[in-house]
């Protein structure tokens, strides 16, 4: 029932429960020793972020999460709800709908898995440069309300040093901007 290369052997998948994208399963695994186990699993569709780069500014977004019960500034971001969908593409469309920009160039920065110990959602961050502005489009009352703050780029790397970002999307996505700037 599964990949032999890691050694680990799927032998069962019970279905516990969906929510409008994610799906938990019950996994049971024997190990390479022959110890059996089980493992509960978030099953996501995946998702992408974007770095935006405007002029001299990188375009965030300040929004309520509940899951932290907080408000974090964070990159544009969005998961994957358009089956077959290309990466760069859903990167487009979250960027236009979150924060009003078109952009013109879309590049890879980073890829990773976000929470691997439970789940297999795996987030894409792109570069955005050469943008122009277009008519937001919020999707729930999160974005309704969120704040699009410009955050000039000379500053990113004092903010990341100065631990400004609780996000890890956008951690690794700043982090990856500064690197490729140099």
């Amino acid at each position: 029932m599964s990949d032999d290369s890691t050694g680990f052997h799927l032998v069962g998948v019970r279905h516990v429960a969906n929510s409008s994208f994610l799906t938990a399963e019950r996994l049971h695994l024997v190990s390479p020793t022959g110890v059996g186990m089980v493992r509960t699993v978030i099953r996501h569709p995946g998702a992408v972020a974007v770095v935006a780069v405007d002029g001299s500014d990188v375009v965030l977004i300040r929004q309520y999460r509940s899951p932290t019960d907080s408000i974090l500034l964070e990159i544009p971001a969005g998961k994957l709800d358009v089956p077959g969908e290309d990466l760069a593409e859903a990167a487009r469309r979250e960027l236009e709908e979150e924060v009003g920009l078109a952009a013109s160039s879309m590049e890879p920065l980073a890829s990773f898995w976000t929470t691997p110990g439970f789940s297999n959602e795996r987030l894409w961050i792109f570069l955005a440069t050469d943008v122009t502005p277009v008519a937001i489009q919020p999707h729930g009352a999160e974005e309704e309300v969120a704040e699009i703050v410009r955050v000039p780029l000379v500053e990113i790397a004092r903010m990341l040093a100065a631990d400004e970002f609780d996000d890890a999307k956008t951690i690794i996505g700043l982090s990856a901007l500064v690197a490729r700037l140099g």
